[in-house]
C-alpha cells in the first residue's frame, strides 16, 4: 500500500527502537495538526511572517518523514518575505493541508492511534 510518508529517516534516528518510532509519530500527531491551523489563520490574516515561522518550524518534520511538501514549504517562506497577496499561496497552501491530513489520517491507521 503507498503512503504519502516514508518511514526511513524516522528509522534510521530511531536506531531500530520502534517504541521511539512511535513515540517520534506521536509527536508528529501532536505537533503538526496546531501547526497547520496556525498556518492557515496566519495566511487568512496576512500575517506572513507567522506564516514564514509556522512553515519554517514543520519543514524539518517533513523532511523527516519523507512527505513530499518541501517546494510548497520554500514557496511559502519565499512569499513570507513578499508582498503578495494570500492568493498568490493559496494553492501551495491547499497542498499542504491536503496532503498533511491524508498523512495524519495514514499515520493514525498504521500506528492504531
Amino acid at each position: 500500500m503507498t503512503r504519502n510518508y516514508n518511514l526511513e529517516k524516522v528509522r534510521e534516528i530511531a536506531g531500530g527502537d520502534d517504541s521511539f518510532v512511535t513515540v517520534i509519530v506521536e509527536t508528529f500527531l501532536q505537533e503538526i495538526p496546531p501547526d497547520m491551523e496556525s498556518m492557515q489563520t496566519a495566511i487568512a490574516n496576512d500575517n506572513h511572517k507567522m506564516a514564514y515561522q509556522f512553515a519554517h518550524k514543520m519543514k524539518p518534520n517533513l523532511d523527516m518523514f519523507g512527505i513530499d511538501l518541501l517546494k510548497q514549504i520554500a514557496a511559502m517562506e519565499k512569499w513570507s518575505d513578499s508582498n503578495k497577496p494570500t492568493a498568490a499561496i493559496q494553492d501551495q497552501l491547499d497542498q499542504i493541508i491536503t496532503t498533511l491530513t491524508i498523512v495524519i489520517a495514514e499515520l493514525k491507521e498504521d500506528f492504531n492511534f
